[in-house]
């Protein structure tokens, strides 16, 4: 039971944690292109001009120029992966607790150590980055240079989990 509750605690981290993780790197960039092709085309932006041109509440998704509706529908795109991979994700900690249950390493300190980092990585996740890309899809004034540094964070907080579920420290694998 250990060994498939493992695996399916590693599949779901590979199939739910790594898309988050990639779309939302891809989206400060996306972002920064978008917002240079309004200014290139000279469209209008919100009052404190930060935002997406055509994508503000209630406005068509027109763009500013011809490839305006691609990076815009883009950036939709990688907002909803992130907003239902994240959802998704809950299945982790779910059979990484039933993992450690299983394996009896619930008291270790490298896995309270995880939990810590995953905890805090899904409050990066839902209160940090998720209400950015939001706020840049609305056309609210949001920088995407704090954008990127919080998806970083979020990121390497997954590195750690993910190095700490490899290398387990004073575990006797030899691992």
């Amino acid at each position: 039971m250990t060994k498939f509750l493992l695996a399916v605690h590693v599949i779901a981290a590979i199939l739910a944690i790594g898309p988050v993780a990639v779309a939302a790197s891809m989206f400060p960039p996306a972002a920064r292109r978008a917002l240079a092709v309004g200014a290139d085309a000279g469209a209008r932006a919100p009052a404190a001009g930060a935002g997406l041109p055509g994508v503000g509440p209630g406005e068509p998704d027109v763009g500013a120029g011809p490839g305006d509706p691609d990076a815009t529908g883009t950036l939709r795109l990688l907002h909803r992966i992130c907003r239902v991979y994240a959802v998704v994700g809950v299945v982790v900690p779910v059979f990484g607790f039933a993992t450690a249950s299983e394996m009896g390493v619930l008291g270790s300190a490298w896995l309270i150590v995880s939990i810590a980092l995953t905890a805090l990585a899904a409050l990066v996740l839902v209160a940090l980055v998720l209400p950015a890309q939001t706020a840049l899809l609305e056309g609210e004034p949001a920088p995407t240079a704090r954008l990127a540094m919080v998806t970083g964070l979020f990121n390497l907080l997954w590195a750690a989990v993910t190095v700490l579920m490899i290398v387990r420290p004073g575990s006797t694998t030899g691992a």
